[in-house]
C-alpha cells in the first residue's frame, strides 16, 4: 500500500482566489503555461515510485485526484491536509460528484497545520506541497515535520514560485506581478488585498539555492531542484533516507 501526503496552505487567501485560478490557469485549455509546469512534478516522483505518475499543483483537490487516478483501486491512499476546512469541504465534494465510493474511501480528508502534522512518524512514502510552503510562518518546522511523516526512502516534493535569474526577464516579470495580477483580481474575483498578498510573499520567499540548503537542514538528503520558465517555479526535491 502506498500512502502520500498533499498539503494545501491557503488559510489567508479567500475562496474568491480558487475561482480566479481556474480562469487564469485557462483550464479550459491543457496547453498553457500552468500546465507545462504541472509535468515536471509527476516525472519526479514516478522516477521515485514505479507506475505513479501524479501532478502536482495548486488547484484544490486536483493533485489527489490525478494520484487517485494513477493508484487504482485498492493500491494506495492518498491524505489531503489544510488548515481551512472550507476548501477541504470544496474539495470533498468535488470527489463525491467526481469518484464512486469505493475510490472516495482511499481519500482521506484531514484540517491541520503543515507546522504540526496529525500524523504518526514513518507514515507517508511520498509529501508533496505546491505553492503553499511560502505562506508557512515557520517553514524550517514545516520542513521538519514533512521529515518526520516521511517513511524512510520516501520522498519530499514542492512545487513554488521562485527568483527569475534572467536580469531582463525578471525586470518584466516585476512588473506584470505588480502592475497586472493585482488589478486581475480585483475585476475576476473581486479582490485586490489578496493578489497583492500573493505576489509579496514570492518576493520574500528564499531563492532556489537558499531553500534547497534549508530542505537538507531539515534532514533531507540527494537534494536538489529544478527551475521552471526560468524560475518563475521551481520543483524542489530530497529524500528521508
Amino acid at each position: 500500500m502506498f500512502y502520500v501526503l498533499l498539503l494545501i496552505w491557503i488559510d489567508s487567501v479567500k475562496i474568491s482566489m480558487y475561482l480566479f485560478n481556474h480562469f487564469y490557469n485557462c483550464k479550459k485549455s491543457e496547453s498553457n503555461l500552468n500546465f507545462a509546469w504541472k509535468q515536471v512534478p509527476k516525472l519526479h516522483l514516478a522516477f521515485c515510485v514505479r507506475d505513479l505518475s501524479p501532478f502536482c499543483f495548486f488547484v484544490l483537490g486536483d493533485i489527489a485526484f490525478r494520484v487517485l487516478e494513477k493508484l487504482g483501486r485498492g493500491k494506495g491512499h492518498v491524505t489531503i491536509c489544510d488548515i481551512n476546512a472550507s476548501m477541504l469541504e470544496v474539495g470533498e465534494k468535488r470527489a463525491q460528484r467526481q469518484f464512486p465510493n469505493d475510490l472516495q474511501e482511499q481519500l482521506t480528508w484531514t484540517v491541520g497545520d503543515a507546522q504540526k502534522l496529525p500524523f504518526e512518524d514513518n507514515t507517508f512514502d511520498a509529501y508533496t506541497i505546491a505553492f503553499g510552503i511560502r505562506n508557512v510562518v515557520k517553514i524550517h518546522q514545516a520542513l521538519e515535520e514533512a521529515h518526520r511523516v516521511l517513511k524512510p526512502g520516501g520522498r519530499f516534493l514542492c512545487l513554488e514560485f521562485s527568483q527569475v535569474e534572467n536580469m531582463y526577464l525578471e525586470q518584466l516579470y516585476t512588473f506584470y506581478s505588480f502592475q497586472v495580477i493585482p488589478p486581475m483580481g480585483k475585476v475576476l474575483a473581486g479582490d485586490w488585498d489578496s493578489y497583492q498578498y500573493l505576489i509579496e510573499s514570492i518576493r520574500r520567499f528564499p531563492p532556489q539555492e537558499d531553500f534547497a540548503e534549508m530542505i537538507a537542514d531539515a534532514g533531507f538528503s540527494c537534494v536538489n531542484y529544478e527551475n521552471l520558465t526560468f524560475g518563475v517555479a521551481c520543483i524542489h526535491s530530497g529524500f528521508k533516507i
